[in-house]
Order: C-alpha cells, then structure tokens, then sequence
C-alpha cells in the first residue's frame, strides 16, 4: 500500500516527510463478531487530521475532519472512492471492506486546534466518508472529537447517514451552547427497495429520519440533504413528494436536493451496479453524463425546482448559510481568552 504517499492534501508533489503517517505506523485487525464480517481495518497514527479542501472544490468549506477512510455503508454512487487508489487500495470492494481507522484523531486534533496557527474556521465533518459508519462504535473517535470542538468553541458541522450520532446527543448539546454548529442528515429517497441494493450498508431511509426527529425533539435543529436523486429510479414526481412529505414529517429545518453525480472510480463502480439491476438504463446514463461526472444542469434545475415547490408546500425550505444552530445563549458574556481560537460565523 502506498501510505507514505498520502497527505493532508491527497497531493502527489509533496515530500515523502510531509506524509500524514509512514508504513511502520499501520496496525491491520479483523474481528470476529458479525457486523464487522469481511471487513479489514488499517489503524493508523495520523500526524495531521484537519484537511484544507482544495481551492477548486465547489464545498462551501475550506476545513475538513475525516477520522475514517473507506466507508461500510458501501453506497454504489460514493464519490469518495476513487480516494482509495490513493494508497493503492481497491475503489470498488475494497472501499466498502478495507477501512483506514485514525485512531488518534482525537488528541491529534485537540493539539492542532490549541495551535497559534489555527485561527477558528469552520470544520466540516461527514464530507468525505461518513465519520458515524459502522466502525465508530467500535472505535468511538468522534466523542473526543467533538469534545475538542467543544472546548475550543469552534464551529463545525456533521453530514451522516448514520443513526449512531443520537450516542453523542449531550456533547452536540453542549458545543451548541458556546459555538455555531450544524447537522445535517442525508435521505435521498424513501424507496426501501433501492435502499437495499444502492445503500447496503446504512441504516434505513426511516431510521434516518427518526434521527432528525429525536434531535429535533431535543433543540437541534437538522437540515435533510436529499442526496442523490438518482435518474430514472428516484426523481419520479411521486417519488419525490413521498420523500420530502416524510422529510417535513420529520421535522427537519430545511430539504436540499443534490442529483447524483459520478466522479472517477465511483462513476466504474455504479455503472457496474447499474449494468447488473437495471441494464435498461445504461444509456440513458451514458447520454445523460456524456459530458462529465455532472447531470446536465438542466436536470439539476429541474430536480432543484421540484424539490424546492414540494418543500414550500410542506412548509419547510432549502438550506441557508449550513444551518447552523445554537441552541442557547450562554449565560453571561465571558471574557475571551488571550490565546484562543477565533469564533467565525459559518458561511
């Protein structure tokens, strides 16, 4: 595997000192219990876990935190994947069975953000491969993660498709009352039959959605990100009024429509899947993404238009701003400290 070669910024024209971890620092285990059948974890000791987005990216965010590598939800369309072959790791089973665990990301963290360098940005969470997959609760990373959010006050936001963010509810709790944060959760579609064969390994559209209604319940406001509306199997108008009537149903703050899109390494792997479930529409694919790994923007206007009308008529709206949310002033105004982060608000 090539793991000298990975750095903070997936670049190839760095030193090879500049590499977050070096070969000697990798630990494989296996466990023998049933959720975690077939799967291999590389743990490893990062020596950074905050990474600048490049200046490219269409994010609305220059900071990430991504405590895992490869993800077990094993989602077809996960544009992540193609990350894999950056340490020589397999982009299709591979991605969905061979996870890189960071398992000091926590302290490591905790360090860079005590740094006189780090200035408060906002840190975005969830972005690249879900930080609340299957392997988190065995390896229970994103308490001290958060923890450390916490303590500096600096504003951050989680993306999940997993239900195992309701564990860490008191900690959110607790960062919302000192700095700006957002949660939001991703269903793309209510469909339990396409769920079971693009998304094998996530908990189940529902079960998402009783994430954004406890949260709700408990003063933490969720945007719902309805990604991917995938062509031809889950942008039917029906399809998409069930989805954003049980997204409203839900309580969530706000619907975000996002079509599916299908970058290298991930656009080989769904397009096997599709050849697979639903040969029927492999050139309709091949037409619709002849120009690149987008949708036609026609398509996203359209999707974006019909979202947006159902969500109006269900009384909730697009997201504003990453939705942050505080839950509570703090009490009193307290005296900042000499040597801290710089609280930002969030785009």
């Amino acid at each position: 595997m090539r793991w000298e070669n990975l750095t903070a910024e997936a670049r190839h024209d760095r030193p090879a000192d500049a590499a977050l971890f070096g070969a000697d620092a990798v630990t494989t285990r296996t466990f023998d219990t049933p959720e975690f059948a077939g799967i291999t974890f590389h743990e490893i000791r990062a020596r950074s876990v905050l990474n600048r987005v490049p200046g490219a990216s269409r994010m609305p965010f220059e900071w990430t935190v991504n405590p895992y590598r490869g993800c077990t939800h094993a989602c077809v369309y996960c544009f992540a994947r193609k990350t894999h072959s950056y340490l020589d790791l397999d982009t299709g089973v591979g991605f969905d069975t061979q996870i890189v665990v960071k398992v000091n990301a926590p302290e490591v963290l905790r360090r860079q953000l005590g740094s006189s360098r780090w200035h408060g940005d906002h840190v975005a969470m969830g972005t690249n491969v879900d930080c609340y997959q299957r392997a988190e609760g065995r390896y229970r990373l994103m308490p001290g993660i958060l923890a450390a959010l916490r303590d500096y006050a600096n504003p951050f936001s989680i993306l999940t498709k997993g239900t195992l963010i309701l564990r860490d509810l008191e900690l959110l709790r607790q960062a919302a009352e000192v700095t700006e944060i957002g949660v939001s959760v991703s269903v793309g579609f209510t469909d339990p039959g396409l769920w079971r064969t693009v998304e094998p390994g996530t908990p189940a559209p529902e079960r998402r959605l009783d994430v954004v209604r406890t949260l709700t319940e408990h003063g933490i406001g969720v945007g719902v990100l309805m990604a991917p509306v995938i062509p031809f199997l889950s942008d039917e108008p029906a399809q998409l009024r069930s989805t954003v009537r049980a997204i409203a149903a839900a309580g969530a703050t706000s619907v975000t429509p996002l079509a599916l899109h299908l970058r290298p390494g991930a656009r080989e792997w769904f397009m096997a899947w599709l050849g697979q479930h639903h040969p029927h529409l492999v050139r309709r694919y091949e037409r619709l993404y002849a120009d690149g790994s987008y949708a036609p923007k026609w398509y996203q206007r359209r999707i974006t238009r019909q979202v947006h009308e159902l969500a109006e008529e269900y009384g909730i709206g697009p997201a504003r701003g990453g939705m942050p949310r505080r839950i509570r002033p703090p009490e009193q105004e307290e005296e900042p400290a000499p040597a801290g982060p710089t609280q930002l608000t969030l785009i």
